[in-house]
């Protein structure tokens, strides 16, 4: 009778180490332009929309948008995140500089995380994960990821794709909560 409980005390603590398990594409932390942390895999249930950003760009525009769809799904389980990149040479100099004017210019709320690469061999981590799942790097600002909860499939979108565009937000709105 022992072993019977063992055993099946040993497959419950596997199934709930195995539930909490972060996917390897969502385990990665970053500096937010504020200072403060996030941890992607507070989120690997959600639905994740993923933007390379540039202050100094004709696409920046894009940010109402972004924060539109951020603030009307959030509530549901919906995260948006921006990564600055000067990695075409539109962004400001420091992640104050940026995060004024993402807040004061567009209202952003939704996180921004600290200017960084996204292309190349110097791109972040995360960022060479994502363009080894799609095989599609940014080649311009406002490039866009969307990863399904629990990290099942990852899509890539041009910067010319609207942040609300239907073919996003079919892949957005069945996930939310």
């Amino acid at each position: 009778m022992k072993f019977i409980v063992r055993i099946m005390l040993l497959c419950c603590i596997s199934a709930y180490a195995f539930a909490g398990e972060c996917p390897a594409l969502l385990n990665h932390q970053f500096k937010t332009l504020q200072g403060s942390s996030i941890d992607l895999c507070k989120y690997s249930d959600n639905p994740i929309l993923v933007v390379n950003t540039a202050s100094k760009c004709g696409f920046t525009p894009q940010f109402e948008k972004l924060e539109g769809i951020s603030s009307k799904y959030k509530d549901r389980g919906l995260l948006v995140i921006g990564f600055p990149s000067n990695d075409f040479r539109q962004e400001l100099q420091s992640n104050a500089e940026i995060g004024s004017f993402c807040i004061l210019t567009y209202g952003v709320k939704f996180p921004m995380v600290s200017k960084g690469s996204v292309t190349g061999s110097t791109a972040n981590p995360f960022f060479k994960q994502l363009i080894a799942a799609t095989g599609e790097q940014p080649t311009w600002n406002f490039h866009k990821y969307v990863i399904s909860p629990g990290a099942r499939s990852v899509h890539s979108f041009s910067t010319e794709t609207e942040p609300d565009d239907p073919a996003i937000m079919q892949l957005i709105l069945p996930n939310l909560k």
